[in-house]
């Protein structure tokens, strides 16, 4: 594989920028999924240089608004947008996609690499996806992509109190995220055992540890596996042993424990942290399933 990957510096050259906060996952065997910020606040009007092709996307995530999008595929020029933040723009690095950077921009871009996508496809059991589809230039409401961007910043922000298992996790997340909704993953919709089949597992808990405040809703996570919400739940039960209501909250624990960990961060800020809806909240399940409360828990720890 190239040197000249489009992550990190290699990408941040590309936009006039250097020494860019970038975050690497190496989950998949072989094959580099990474994170790049990529930000200016007065850049040098210019279009963007080139990126060497090869075969992988950039999927970014809009931070701030960037009105007047001119954008470029091999030289054809696309109808103008508006990005908005929180937004999602595809780029194939095959067709030489170029931006003119004419206004400050903040934008994480997340690669994948064409191998990546075949080895989601294979372990769903599905056909290889041979391109995602896209509106060149355009950018998209995709409200799980945004949350699975924004949980994973706590990366750039915090790298050495961030697990490499948590970098993992998301960015594998992200990658069957945009097989499925932007390459048409369609995994073969069977339970086994009247449980869920192991894509169905690991797409629900993906969704369900992106949201520990218990936003997302039932019949989406359901919804995305192929089920009913009924059919989901109770099949959710037989494969982990627990309701997802009982999985969040046990992941919500386990969070707020590594939170307490640091002294600096007061109790309501850890609870808020940790997908709690307040303090009391907090208390209240910490200690049904520690058995302590969680300034206990932290005195005992720390002290």
């Amino acid at each position: 594989m190239s040197d000249a990957r489009a992550y990190g510096d290699n990408l941040g050259s590309r936009f006039g920028l250097s020494n860019v906060p970038t975050i690497i996952s190496r989950s998949i065997k072989r094959d580099d999924l990474a994170m790049t910020e990529i930000r200016s606040d007065n850049p040098e009007v210019a279009p963007s240089r080139s990126i060497p092709r090869e075969a992988a996307y950039l999927v970014a995530l809009q931070v701030r608004d960037f009105p007047n999008h001119l954008y470029w595929e091999d030289g054809k020029q696309f109808p103008i947008c508006h990005l908005a933040a929180g937004q999602t723009v595809l780029y194939d690095l095959r067709r030489d996609p170029v931006v003119l950077l004419d206004k400050p921009f903040h934008s994480i871009h997340f690669y994948l690499p064409d191998s990546v996508l075949d080895k989601v496809a294979e372990e769903a059991s599905a056909p290889r996806i041979s391109e995602l589809v896209y509106k060149p230039g355009q950018g998209y409401d995709d409200n799980t992509m945004f949350n699975l961007v924004s949980a994973a910043r706590a990366a750039f922000e915090k790298p050495d109190e961030v697990p490499q298992l948590f970098v993992d996790h998301i960015s594998l997340a992200i990658a069957s995220h945009v097989a499925a909704t932007y390459g048409g993953l369609s995994p073969g919709r069977h339970v086994a055992k009247g449980g869920l089949a192991p894509w169905q597992q690991r797409r629900a808990l993906e969704l369900l540890a992106s949201r520990l405040d218990g936003g997302l809703e039932l019949e989406t996570v359901a919804r995305e596996c192929g089920l009913s919400k009924r059919h989901f739940c109770r099949a959710f039960r037989q494969s982990i042993g627990q309701s997802p209501h009982e999985w969040l909250q046990l992941r919500r624990v386990e969070c707020a424990k590594g939170h307490l960990l640091d002294r600096s961060k007061s109790l309501a800020e850890i609870g808020v942290l940790s997908g709690f809806s307040d303090q009391s909240h907090f208390t209240r399940v910490f200690t049904q399933q520690v058995g302590t409360t969680p300034g206990l828990w932290r005195k005992n720890r720390c002290d």
